[in-house]
């Protein structure tokens, strides 16, 4: 049977995880998509008004220098007095040009530098290369007057308007950058605090495999409830038909012993000793029948992985199993034990005890003073190792593969069917593990029991 504890939480983390990267990496493309663009569309929509008032007063300056252009002594004159002490100083970031009747006039404060000839009238698109590695921002007029055409070139440096502009990049950049950094974490919280329950309910259902917990807390969101209510009822469901089915197969053994009890006094009358042939025969059935409702039985009865809460806990398990086995054995045995401190085994409880209750026994009865079992998890190879050893006489190699078959023995003399051994393979076959025989560092038999620790994740 498929219990919800058994796929939940290894479901439930990678969605998680999945939900919490994509809505961080959109929240964040969407960010810096949009800074991006209101940084661009701000610097641009700035850089469109100051030309556009440039433009204005370079249309004035351009009009201005048509009024300094008066008749003079020697034809058309520029008036000095009429232009700006800006055009005088070298390289003040201030120029023009006048073209009239073959003449031009250049301002002073191009020095040596010539501005470059424009076709198209008005504020140029581009800026030009002025002196001093300026950046400049040209605008061109056509007037006529004095009955010829006067074309007048006015330019003005835009370099430290570009210098403003990075500047602001940079401080748009650094804020942009600080704004992105307060708004991940912001979102990366409010992303937490609302996945909050769902990661809540993955650990409860991660504690509920683990047999920490027999139920889920009903203290949840609104959305989650119809989930939990389920769940709950899922596992509740699935422990009471384990528990039916365990009392019906237990009611059904103790409904047949007794009938085969009656066969085998039957079959031990002495009115059976005239047919010798009938009586084994008869014997032999009965047997076979007994060890085939045993093992069915057996069989029929593991759980695999535990249900909530019903997990094997070794230092709790271990010394009521070793002690009672004291009692049925001999009390000068020595049985000793190891398990690290809160070990638990993720099987159920019934069938740990049935498979350990089962090597015990045999170990118990083919020892001579002492008996060992040790159970740990291997961190290498991710597993659970169950060792139980003996110093009795132990079993030759060969023999050993015969030894797991169900209903074989080798000594008659000790009390006993065969059947333990094939009950405990059919309980580490169950749980996906693997067992072997092998030499006892006491000389006698060693049982060790390899089963995967991925049912303890």
């Amino acid at each position: 049977m498929i219990k919800p504890s058994a796929f939940i939480p290894a479901a439930l983390k990678p969605a998680l995880n999945s939900i919490q990267q994509r809505l961080s990496l959109g929240l964040i493309g969407v960010v810096i998509l949009v800074g991006l663009l209101l940084a661009q569309v701000s610097l641009w929509v700035f850089d469109q008004g100051l030309r556009r008032y440039l433009n204005t007063h370079l249309q004035e300056e351009s009009e201005t220098l048509l009024a300094a252009l008066v008749r003079g002594p020697n034809g058309i004159e520029l008036d000095p007095q009429r232009i700006g002490s800006s055009y005088r100083r070298p390289f003040s970031g201030y120029y023009f040009l006048i073209d009239f009747d073959g003449k031009q006039w250049r301002s002073r404060s191009l020095w040596d530098h010539q501005l470059p000839q424009t076709n198209t009238r008005g504020l140029q698109a581009d800026l030009q290369d002025g002196p001093e590695a300026q950046q400049l921002l040209v605008y061109s007029a056509q007037f006529r007057r004095f009955g010829k055409t006067i074309v007048i070139q006015v330019a003005q440096d835009y370099t430290p308007m570009l210098d403003n502009f990075r500047r602001m990049q940079w401080m748009g950049a650094g804020l942009g950058l600080a704004a992105l950094i307060i708004l991940v974490l912001l979102q990366r919280y409010l992303v937490a605090r609302s996945l909050r329950p769902l990661e809540d309910l993955r650990l409860q259902i991660a504690q509920l495999q683990q047999g920490q917990r027999t139920t889920l807390a009903t203290s949840v969101p609104e959305e989650l409830q119809p989930l939990v209510a389920q769940l709950n009822r899922l596992t509740q469901h699935t422990e009471d038909r384990l528990k039916r089915s365990r009392n019906a197969l237990g009611n059904l053994g103790h409904a047949l012993k007794t009938p085969l009890a009656i066969l085998f006094s039957l079959a031990n009358r002495h009115e059976l000793n005239n047919q010798p042939a009938l009586r084994d025969n008869l014997r032999t059935q009965l047997q076979q029948m007994q060890e085939r409702i045993s093992r069915e039985l057996a069989r029929a009865r593991l759980a695999g992985e535990a249900l909530p809460g019903a997990h094997f806990h070794c230092a709790t398990e271990l010394p009521d199993l070793i002690s009672t086995l004291q009692l049925i054995h001999r009390r000068d045995l020595q049985i000793q034990w190891s398990a690290p401190d809160k070990l638990r085994l993720p099987w159920d409880r019934e069938d740990i005890l049935e498979l350990l209750g089962n090597l015990l026994d045999n170990a118990c009865k083919w020892a001579r003073q002492q008996v060992q079992v040790s159970i740990a998890q291997l961190p290498a190879s991710q597993q659970f190792e169950l060792v139980i050893e003996d110093d009795g006489p132990g079993i030759a190699e060969a023999e050993r593969e015969q030894v797991l078959s169900r209903g074989t023995r080798i000594d008659e003399q000790v009390q006993g069917h065969g059947l333990g051994l094939g009950i405990v393979r059919d309980i580490v076959e169950h749980c996906g593990g693997t067992l072997q025989l092998q030499q006892s560092s006491l000389d006698g038999l060693a049982v060790v029991i390899h089963l995967p620790a991925a049912n303890a994740d």
